[in-house]
């Protein structure tokens, strides 16, 4: 493939991965302080905060480095070398929500998937 199809095709993948993150509407969360250390409730006298992007975390596409997309993906400074295999790009839509960072990165993967280009997602909580 050459560098243009390569680059339409990372414009296809971040065009499905913008509109799934646009459609995710993650599960809300309140934060608040309990009415014990230890406890399960929230003290209502205390400031309770609705997050309503969800839980926060981190999600990245990853893949195979020494393929031509990969050095491709390295050359157009899409993608760094990650801890372990391969390279990865992180996703940077989504603010902190972990949900849509998530459903993004499904997404894009698919898009390089259906291309033949061995790729997953890797996800975490913080």
């Amino acid at each position: 493939m050459s560098d243009k199809k390569y680059e339409q095709l990372w414009a296809k993948a971040e065009a499905a991965g913008n509109a799934e993150a646009e459609a995710c509407v993650p599960t809300p969360m309140i934060v608040g302080t309990p009415t014990t250390p230890l406890g399960n409730d929230i003290d209502p006298d205390k400031k309770v905060y609705y997050v309503a992007g969800g839980v926060c975390g981190f999600a990245s596409i990853h893949f195979k480095g020494n393929t031509s997309f990969g050095r491709w993906a390295k050359k157009a400074e899409k993608a760094k070398k990650a801890y372990g295999v391969g390279l990865y790009a992180p996703v940077r839509v989504g603010g902190q929500s972990y949900e849509t960072k998530v459903a993004y990165a499904r997404a894009f993967v698919g898009v390089l998937q259906e291309e033949g280009i061995e790729a997953w997602v890797e996800r975490r909580l913080d």
